[in-house]
């Protein structure tokens, strides 16, 4: 990707992902995501309607009438993007590829923070850590963000997800939302995922495409397996090839949404070619149900 190419993809990612979070996410993203916690910012008189629980005893006996404490929250977060650049993500049927729809879920992540005055960094991972971006705030970073996934080169075709999310919880020891976005074509990511669940806010982001839950009819296939480089033909007319093979990817599936389950995670799932600001929205705004009750 040349230099002009890539600044056009870059443009073209800002221009879409800032009218999504302006129009589908605006609001959702800052009720689903507090702010470490609150502090005291003044005493004033009791109004009707205040709730009685922000009386300050102490100020009111001293005043001779009642007096409530006013909070203001601290709002600013960090936000971090594990970004799964594997060789996987580098496949797509449906318009565009699994990275090319990661760089926008990343990208409108990442704007929908820092329109709350969050700050936002990235691990770029594939077998191994390909970039580390320490978090900051504003429009420059997050376009910094968008380049690098867009231009960076991985070193590394495997995926090593778990190692990933022990580096982040290593670097980053401030309390974060943590957004992990992968295919999750890996194994041994649960246990430190959950590690990481006891000290940051984790929320995996799943991207697949169509074509791995079901084969086309198409005769003699040759596939290739994008990490390994290993070639396997498969004869797609046969239909209990296409049976297994369709079953398999629903098991897989089902024992990744019932692993999310058990680990009391909000999991986002996307496929390329599709709308993602839905399912996004649709976990933002299940948080901020649970948060109100």
């Amino acid at each position: 990707m040349n230099a002009s190419e890539l600044i056009r993809k870059v443009r073209r990612i800002q221009i879409r992902t800032s009218r999504v979070t302006s129009e589908a996410l605006s609001g959702t993203y800052h009720s689903a995501f507090r702010g470490r916690g609150v502090e005291f910012e003044e005493v004033r008189p009791y109004v009707v309607g205040d709730d009685v629980r922000t009386i300050d005893w102490n100020v009111s006996a001293r005043a001779g009438s009642p007096h409530v404490k006013m909070f203001r929250e601290e709002r600013e977060l960090c936000v971090m993007l594990a970004v799964d650049l594997s060789g996987s993500l580098d496949f797509g049927t449906q318009e565009q590829f699994k990275r090319e729809m990661v760089a926008e879920m990343a990208a409108t992540i990442a704007f929908s923070a820092i329109r709350n005055g969050d700050k936002v960094g990235l691990l770029a991972f594939t077998d191994r850590i390909e970039r580390f971006v320490p978090p900051r705030q504003g429009t420059r970073h997050v376009l910094r963000i968008v380049r690098e996934l867009l231009a960076l080169r991985p070193e590394g075709r495997g995926t090593r997800l778990g190692e990933a999310v022990d580096e982040v919880t290593r670097i980053v020891r401030k309390r974060s939302v943590l957004f992990v976005i992968s295919d999750f074509m890996d194994t041994g990511w649960e246990r430190p995922l959950s590690m990481a669940r006891s000290r940051h806010d984790v929320i995996p982001v799943v991207v697949s495409d169509r074509a791995e839950q079901a084969l086309p009819r198409v005769g003699l296939l040759e596939l290739e397996d994008p990490e390994t480089g290993e070639t396997f033909l498969v004869d797609t007319a046969d239909r209990g090839v296409r049976t297994r093979f369709a079953a398999a990817a629903a098991q897989d599936r089902a024992n990744l949404q019932q692993t999310f389950r058990r680990l009391r995670m909000d999991a986002v799932e996307v496929e390329t070619g599709g709308d993602f600001v839905g399912p996004l929205a649709q976990v933002f705004r299940r948080r901020e149900a649970r948060r109100g009750r």
